[in-house]
């Protein structure tokens, strides 16, 4: 498969296994492992990477914050979590709804969520000692009359004990120093924790005391050393790879200067390339007149200062350089490896690892085989608003009890409901058995070749409203939003943008409420194509559940590379499906769901995939899947 984006990171989940396969070999057969993920796994994605080390066998994931944890619970991630800096009051209803273990170095954090545990439960702590690094934790003089206190509160387990290296990579005396301090602790407590912890994978390498059980696997685990001797141990192999492609080439005589400030002055005549990446893309605006790109396997200099969206390369001295050639920034090529690429710099490899590809969309490989991409904008988060609790909270009071006529319903739909939904006070009705079926196909037509010919069929059981209703299809998403709150709208489209608003790029091929065949017309307004579908026997129906059915023609732009399909009102039960031709090789789908169903069943057959839920359950709006090809 050939990637077409300006720019992308390749994640090779081989290499990132291979690596943890050779980290292992050092370590005592009975240590536990902790894979840190935070800060999205220093760029590579915690996601996936999470699911890879549950593979392999890892025991802990640890995070940053509460708020990383709760999205690896919300992807579906069960083995146990750690927060590894401290948490807040604010946090304490989310950390338990979700499961997570929190770093304890504060006695009233502890007391607050002891206290807040419910009755019968018990939370897992993992205490944190400052033995050297002088940031967050207990001071060591403290330690055991801390342990003790915490000891005292009934609902709390101290399941682990942990501390962190100040310098593990580079000053091996103070790092046995504060094991040393560390392991004293451990020793005068009169119970054994599950987890004691205190390297990072920089000290991996130390002779720890039988006490230490449990290590934490970082930068090694990616593929990037800390320290120029751990070649000598294992042989690591960087996962990530941040690539781009030419989009000009030019020339430049001697004397001239390239870049803002004229910090590059052409020593002789140069050949040089544009790439379509700068610093907002991740790539250090420190490597300006220092770094260097490989372009067919030929090292090139970076000349001037990197811009915000552009870097200048010098390649003189390649004669086969075209526009679309493939430009590896950061790699497994050695100069090309992450640590070596910062030591230009003076910077940190984490801090590069981190801010790679801001723009840039991720590609998974395994086995030499592309198993996944997650979009351009990647960073997930998870919204305190579509917690389960709240979800399930705002379903079942505001549709069965307000249905029964309710206070309490009455209240909820008032306060929440009505925000989601309408800007006035109005009956909910939702939709039941939910289909939606999306085809591409190629169409012979030269004026459309860069358009998959669309059909779509939409299927769906409803309360009528009125006597007629509205399907709208625009080309521009803010005239389209506009449709999206109109309790009589039921179907929208959003018309590729290089199409003018035109019946035969959008029409309606069928359209029934029951068996009635409705009439159909269409008209512009306001910038978008009104359908007005009615009958003469709808008012009949008013009030009453009834079957929508509505078939549509249209195109779709190849370029895109995903197509969503969303649900914008309350529904029960769905069934969705992208048909897709030959010549789309791989489609991966990214379901977008929130409520107690966040996986729902994904089939893949040939040349289709479906999404599909049982007919029971409740989806919330804006949930959704794409299908990224």
């Amino acid at each position: 498969m050939k990637i077409l984006d300006r720019s992308w990171t390749e994640i090779n989940l081989n290499n990132y296994l291979h690596n943890l396969n050779q980290l292992k070999k050092v370590l005592n057969p009975q240590t536990k492992i902790m894979q840190i993920v935070k800060a999205d796994a220093y760029g590579h994605g915690a996601l996936e990477i999470a699911k890879q080390a549950v593979k392999f066998g890892i025991n802990y994931l640890g995070v940053a914050n509460v708020e990383e944890g709760a999205l690896l619970r919300y992807q579906n991630i069960k083995i146990p979590i750690l927060i590894l800096s401290p948490s807040i009051e604010s946090e304490i209803e989310i950390i338990l709804e979700y499961s997570l273990t929190v770093t304890i170095s504060d006695f009233s954090f502890a007391k607050k969520l002891n206290d807040a545990m419910p009755i019968g439960k018990i939370q897992s702590v993992h205490i944190n000692i400052d033995s050297g690094m002088g940031r967050s934790g207990v001071e060591i003089s403290n330690a055991i009359s801390f342990i003790k206190d915490i000891l005292e509160l009934k609902n709390l387990k101290i399941e682990g004990i942990f501390s962190h290296f100040a310098a593990s990579e580079s000053d091996q005396e103070f790092s046995l120093l504060q094991i040393n301090r560390f392991v004293e602790i451990i020793k005068q407590i009169n119970f054994k924790p599950q987890f004691v912890h205190i390297s990072n994978s920089s000290g991996i390498l130390y002779d720890f005391p039988s006490e230490i059980n449990m290590i934490r696997l970082g930068l090694l685990s990616y593929g990037c050393y800390s320290n120029n001797n751990q070649k000598e141990y294992f042989n690591l192999k960087p996962v990530m790879s941040f690539k781009s492609r030419i989009s000009s080439l030019k020339q430049i005589e001697k004397g001239n200067s390239i870049g803002y400030n004229r910090t590059f002055i052409a020593y002789r005549n140069l050949t040089y390339a544009i790439l379509p990446i700068g610093y907002a893309d991740g790539y250090d605006f420190l490597l300006s007149n220092k770094g260097f790109v490989s372009i067919n396997g030929f090292k090139c200099p970076i000349l001037g200062k990197i811009s915000m969206d552009m870097i200048a390369v010098d390649i003189t001295d390649i004669s086969n350089c075209k526009i679309g050639d493939e430009v590896v920034l950061i790699g497994e090529i050695n100069d090309l490896r992450v640590e070596n690429i910062a030591l230009l710099f003076n910077g940190s490899p984490y801090e590069l690892l981190c801010q790679i590809g801001r723009r840039a969309k991720r590609y998974y490989f395994k086995n030499n085989k592309l198993i996944y991409t997650t979009s351009l904008a990647r960073r997930d988060f998870i919204s305190s608003d579509f917690s389960d609790k709240k979800l399930n909270r705002v379903i079942e009071a505001a549709l069965n009890q307000r249905m029964q006529g309710s206070e309490i319903s009455e209240i909820i739909y008032n306060n929440i409901l009505k925000k989601f939904f309408y800007d006035r006070d109005k009956q909910i009705f939702y939709r039941k058995n939910f289909c939606h079926t999306i085809e591409f196909s190629n169409t012979n037509l030269s004026q459309n070749e860069h358009y998959y010919h669309t059909k779509t069929t939409l299927t769906f059981n409803k309360i009528l409203q009125n006597d007629y209703f509205i399907v709208a299809c625009a080309n521009s998403s803010s005239i389209l939003e506009k449709y999206l709150l109109r309790p009589d709208v039921e179907y929208r489209w959003l018309l590729d943008e290089h199409f003018a608003l035109q019946e035969n790029k959008f029409k309606i091929t069928s359209v029934k409420i029951n068996d009635f065949n409705l009439f159909h017309e269409a008209k512009m307004k306001d910038g978008c194509i009104e359908i007005y579908c009615s009958h003469n026997q709808l008012s009949k129906f008013i009030g009453k559940e009834v079957k929508f059915s509505i078939s549509t023609e249209t195109f779709y732009p190849k370029s895109s590379h995903q197509l969503s399909i969303f649900i914008t009102e309350m529904t029960q039960g769905v069934d969705l499906s992208f048909i897709y031709p030959s010549t789309i090789e791989i489609v991966e789908p990214v379901p977008i769901f929130s409520g107690n169903i966040k996986f729902p069943k994904i089939t893949k057959m040939k040349n289709k995939v479906t999404l599909k839920t049982n007919s029971e359950e409740w989806i919330f709006p804006n949930s959704g899947i794409v299908f990224s090809y």
